[in-house]
């Protein structure tokens, strides 16, 4: 068996376009334009990448794009400031804080001080708690990326039996929510699970989301199964030349290829998603702001 690739690349494109589409619409038919401010904080160079990266897809989507950069001397009360103009900005929809945030700063007061409404991230307490009780919320990008792959590839995922393999706030435990609203029956595995092999052997679906290079090998992998790799991992590749490195998932590609019925590649499946469903948390945000339906199919 040779596994169907499930391109995230070309899923994105198209969910762009569909965004970019339904953002017209609303110019057309209300006069509003999505706005997104994306604020980082000191000079990593991979948020760097990112933000540079969502800022000109933000734009070719026809939405409005504000960008902040703060020196990673910043006070942690400035930055709050910041934000706190931003929830009150009417052209603001969507407020994204760039992480890692500097040493000195707490992480959960930052993204708590977003509104809810606003944020995009889908990081806020309240919207966990939304999420977890099954209510309206904003969803984060990554799990709400997977979920679309999910129901592009599958249809129904009632009835399927998911492991997700990772507990972060980020990706594992949201993840499991989806899932769950879904109507599959979910597992959450993790380090400590007793028999994992024969844990992620039962899943028609695996999520891997554990942040260990290439740790789930092809036999461990029920034959026939989809797996979404969110793992992005970089590993040395001295093929390449001295120093050189790549980027591997969470699953043993080649191997776990011969076994599932589906995948996603590292790089090139899950990590282009992510960013096309922050433009769509922002549509989204945008008309429940102005009490319009949500976007169609851009909310789970």
């Amino acid at each position: 068996m040779t596994a169907t690739i499930i391109d995230g690349r070309a899923f994105a494109a198209r969910l762009r376009d569909r965004i970019g589409a339904q953002v017209r619409a609303l110019q057309s038919a209300h006069g509003l334009t999505p706005g997104l401010a994306v604020v980082l904080v000191g000079e990593d160079p991979a948020s760097q990448v990112y933000v540079r990266n969502k800022g000109r897809q933000t734009v070719e989507t026809g939405m409005a794009s504000f960008e902040h950069r703060l020196p990673d001397t910043t006070p942690e009360p400035e930055l709050l400031a910041l934000i706190d103009r931003l929830n009150a900005d009417p052209k603001v929809h969507g407020i994204l804080v760039q992480l890692p945030l500097p040493a000195h700063m707490n992480a959960a007061s930052v993204i708590n001080r977003i509104d809810p409404a606003k944020d995009v991230d889908g990081f806020h307490i309240s919207n966990v708690g939304l999420l977890g009780t099954g209510q309206k919320a904003m969803v984060p990008c990554t799990p709400l990326g997977c979920l679309m792959m999910l129901r592009d590839h599958l249809g129904d995922l009632s009835g399927c039996d998911a492991v997700v393999v990772g507990r972060s706030n980020i990706v594992g435990k949201p993840m499991a929510q989806l899932l769950l609203g879904a109507s599959a029956t979910v597992t959450i595995a993790h380090s400590r699970t007793r028999d994992l092999p024969a844990t992620c052997r039962r899943a028609d679906i695996l999520i891997a989301a554990v942040g260990r290079a290439e740790m789930i090998p092809g036999d461990w992998l029920k034959p026939g199964a989809t797996v979404i790799d969110v793992g992005i991992n970089r590993i040395p590749a001295p093929e390449r030349g001295e120093g050189r490195t790549r980027l591997v998932g969470d699953v043993a590609f080649d191997s776990a290829a011969q076994v599932a019925g589906a995948i996603t590649p590292v790089p090139g499946g899950v990590g282009p998603m992510t960013i096309a469903c922050l433009l769509a948390n922002t549509l989204t945000a945008t008309c429940r702001a102005h009490a319009l339906p949500d976007p169609e199919g851009l909310t789970p």
